[in-house]
């Protein structure tokens, strides 16, 4: 490490504000960012409100060279997925560095010291703070703004984190389809295979009702955290606990679709879900948070261009419980969200992230006319 780089941890709520606000200074000529509201990302780190912290731990530290801050992390120890995985395994999330490897050198050193001392024997990410929430480094695909939920980094980053030592653990696709490829695809196909399921299985398809949000978010917790839950068996997957899935809920109601939110019921029970999420993104970013700006201003014009702007949507769940995969259920869900989509004049929809070795799902995705766009890479590091 060089002597003119000084590692500190952030402790106060000053210091975690100017852990957020250094994002500004990696992404203000980029034209693809997305700036988060700084109310939610300072609510997000806060250990007394991101029920994460209820069963976890995290440090988050900042580089300075001069007194400048020249590059952020956090270090990360999920309890929760080494006990479910039965592994020693930290995180790093929230690395953010200009492009100089003395100073991401000094920054992994910190994350990586730190998970060792508490017994970890492999640094992973980036994941902030889970692979629940944001996580992922973007490889490919740097010419468009990211969808709604998903990161966005500068290109560098991957060469500072490889000459590191961090080796490939897993990509995540994302893949696009256009409106006019899913009009061209779907057809009357939709119409026949919702027919053929529902009258092999029995099953039905509704969207969500608002008015009775305690109901599906039961559903939701039904299909996600039960035992054979859908995605129970995918690599890295860790069920979140109930207040995390309520917090979760109370966030993304404030944005979501009713249409958008699909649940199959056998005879009255939850056997599958899918959730998709207008891409919020797009007029966020037409705002443009800033520390320096109100955030009510930057509200309200967020609120203006939503109406407006809103014309995509990204899939983020497509799941059904163990015993009901390969009925077919997967195929309805993604073609009832498209034709959604189509008729409310989007111009198209991203279906993230998907794990490289989930076969099935990209198949089915592949078929509804979709290709990948951008990929995200999760990265390991042995430190034992």
């Amino acid at each position: 490490m060089s002597s003119s780089i000084v590692i500190s941890e952030c402790r106060t709520p000053r210091e975690r504000r100017q852990f957020i606000e250094f994002q500004w200074e990696i992404y203000k000529d980029n034209p693809y960012w997305v700036p988060p509201l700084l109310s939610e990302r300072m609510a997000f780190y806060d250990k007394t409100k991101n029920p994460f912290f209820e069963h976890s731990d995290a440090a988050m530290f900042v580089a300075q060279r001069a007194g400048r801050i020249v590059g952020t992390i956090v270090a990360i120890q999920n309890n929760r997925h080494n006990t479910f995985h039965n592994e020693q395994t930290g995180f790093f999330g929230g690395f953010e560095a200009i492009n100089d490897y003395e100073v991401a050198a000094a920054l992994f050193d910190a994350a990586r010291d730190w998970a060792k001392a508490r017994g970890m024997n492999v640094l992973r990410g980036p994941a902030t703070l889970s692979l629940n929430d944001e996580c992922g480094l973007l490889v490919d695909g740097f010419d468009s703004e990211p969808m709604v939920l998903m990161p966005y980094n500068p290109p560098y980053y991957a060469a500072l984190i490889e000459r590191y030592g961090f080796r490939k653990a897993m990509d995540l696709w994302a893949w696009w389809v256009s409106t006019e490829t899913a009009q061209r695809i779907i057809g009357e196909r939709l119409e026949r295979l919702t027919k053929l399921v529902e009258r092999r299985g029995r099953f039905t398809v509704r969207t969500a009702d608002f008015n009775h949000l305690a109901r599906e978010v039961q559903a939701l917790k039904a299909v996600y955290a039960s035992e054979s839950g859908a995605w129970r068996e995918n690599w890295g997957h860790v069920p979140m606990t109930d207040h995390e899935l309520d917090h979760v809920v109370n966030n993304l109601k404030q944005f979501a679709d009713p249409d958008f939110i699909l649940i199959v019921e056998s005879q009255g029970r939850p056997v599958g879900i899918g959730i998709a999420l207008p891409n919020v993104n797009r007029p966020l970013r037409k705002a443009y948070p800033h520390p320096r700006t109100p955030e009510w201003w930057t509200l309200l014009k967020f609120l203006y261009y939503r109406r407006k702007m809103v014309n995509a949507v990204r899939v983020i769940l497509v799941g059904v419980l163990k015993e009901y995969r390969a009925s077919g259920i997967e195929a309805v869900l993604m073609l009832r969200m498209l034709q959604t989509g189509i008729a409310k004049g989007y111009i198209g929809g991203e279906m993230s992230w998907i794990l490289e070795t989930n076969d099935a799902m990209n198949r089915i995705i592949a078929e509804v006319g979709a290709t990948v766009y951008k990929t995200y890479r999760i990265y390991d590091l042995p430190i034992g």
